[in-house]
């Protein structure tokens, strides 16, 4: 009896050790209102540099969600990453009719094509003389222009002295010379009791082309088009957004090197020179350089390895003022940075100029429950990880889903004065002592449940 005993205790006990480990709002000495528009139950929010900065930690472990209610919201935390965009474009062609007495439209009266030395020239008459007696419109010459987007449909408007099915073969080609298939067409025009069915587009490849050619059986006389458009999507894609610091402030150190301290190790993306205008026209190659700790392990002062070389400038150009005041990184996590200037460049100035920098932006995903205001809290320097994959917060998680979510926004502008301490708290951390004596007495149970089935055994 006595090991069931046992066992029900160690079962009792684990749940006080769970609570021991929740969260409380009131751990997180900072925190804001968030304001919520759109559909929930789950909203995102970038999170604003500021936030960043008055973390405790650089990987915004100490980031929460909680309701009026003080329970933390299920959370997903990720880097914002490079954006597809996608949008439509229509552009309309040319039409040149293809004459011939056979099935083969490739003898092209009114298409000549001359090379040269310096290239091909390709030209396409479109007042060519009328088709000679005893040949038919064999097919179309389409001709695309500009249109640098893959062709997924073509458009035709056209005309045919009787109705039904007009059947033909599409081909392209960027010089004329050169062809590629590209399947088959077909058009339709049918009337019965006075219903009308008319099908006048044609599925494309999804490919580029400066010409289409559109080809009719043998024996079989091209319809007449009137014009034809062309529609497809073009792609773009989008560098994932920054997030910029306020401007800091620096040293002159004795080398004549500039230095800055950032509060905590990020990783940085671009850093961006305050050029004073007085000191126009400005030229100066620089070396930047980096450590992710200003001490370390032992004391000692870290090493500064390389993050980037370049050429700062502000110089009138053409009538106008040219400037490049920024420097790109790698992402790697920096807390003071160093700049070091080429003397035969004009300096920077008498002054230390101060510096802002950036970083990809953190986008928070979160699930509401419970009351309003949801409140965003920070800066718990004993917290650990709470985040959950984005896929498990929302299940079946696609681009339809996030185009859908909710947006938040901090209620507050977070001021200087709001920003806790970065240290993690001094006193002793009561909830953690309770959860390992929890956890130690567990362990001791099972020991002893060890011990007396041995014992019972013997």
């Amino acid at each position: 009896m006595k090991p069931y005993f046992l066992t029900l205790c160690l079962v009792a006990s684990l749940p006080a050790a769970g609570a021991l480990a929740a969260d409380s709002a009131a751990d997180y000495p900072w925190q804001v209102p968030l304001v919520l528009q759109g559909k929930g139950p789950w909203y995102r929010l970038q999170v604003p540099m500021a936030v960043q900065l008055a973390a405790a930690h650089a990987d915004l472990r100490d980031l929460r969600v909680f309701n009026q209610e003080g329970e933390a919201l299920p959370y997903a935390l990720s880097d914002a990453v490079e954006q597809r965009n996608s949008a439509p474009r229509d552009a309309s062609v040319r039409l040149f009719p293809l004459y011939g007495a056979t099935a083969d439209p490739g003898a092209q009266a009114n298409l000549r094509i001359q090379r040269s030395t310096s290239g091909t020239l390709v030209e396409v008459l479109p007042d060519a003389a009328p088709a000679a007696a005893g040949e038919q419109r064999r097919g179309w010459l389409l001709d695309a222009g500009t249109a640098d987007f893959p062709f997924e449909r073509l458009l035709l408007d056209w005309n045919s002295p009787s109705e039904g099915f007009q059947h033909f073969r599409i081909e392209a080609s960027d010089d004329l010379r050169n062809w590629q298939p590209w399947g088959d067409g077909q058009l339709a025009r049918l009337s019965f009791n006075g219903e009308r069915m008319d099908v006048s587009e044609v599925a494309l490849p999804g490919r580029k082309a400066r010409y289409l050619r559109l080809s009719w059986p043998a024996n079989e006389p091209a319809v007449e088009l009137t014009s034809a458009r062309l529609q497809g999507h073009s792609e773009r894609t989008e560098a994932a957004p920054l997030v910029w610091s306020p401007p800091f402030a620096g040293q002159l150190d004795a080398d004549g090197a500039y230095r800055w301290e950032l509060p905590l190790a990020l990783p940085l993306e671009r850093v961006k020179v305050a050029l004073d205008p007085a000191q126009s026209p400005l030229m100066v190659p620089v070396a930047l350089s980096g450590r992710a700790e200003v001490k370390d392990a032992n004391g000692q002062a870290g090493n500064w390895w390389p993050l980037a070389r370049g050429v700062l400038y502000s110089l009138p150009i053409d009538g106008r003022q040219a400037r490049q005041d920024e420097l790109a990184l790698n992402g790697a996590a920096v807390r003071q940075l160093r700049l070091v200037t080429d003397a035969r460049g004009t300096g920077l100035g008498a002054g230390v100029p101060d510096i802002s920098v950036a970083m990809r932006a953190r986008e928070l995903v979160f699930l509401v429950r419970g009351s309003v205001p949801y409140r965003l809290a920070l800066g718990n320097g004993a917290a650990h990880a709470a985040s959950l994959p984005l896929s498990v917060l929302i299940p079946a998680y696609s681009a339809e889903t996030a185009a859908a979510l909710g947006q938040a926004q901090l209620q507050e502008a977070l001021a200087p004065a709001n920003v806790p301490s970065r240290a993690a708290p001094l006193g002793r951390d009561w909830k953690r002592v309770g959860l390992w004596v929890v956890l130690l007495a567990g362990v001791l149970l099972l020991a002893g449940m060890a011990l007396s089935l041995v014992r019972g055994k013997a």
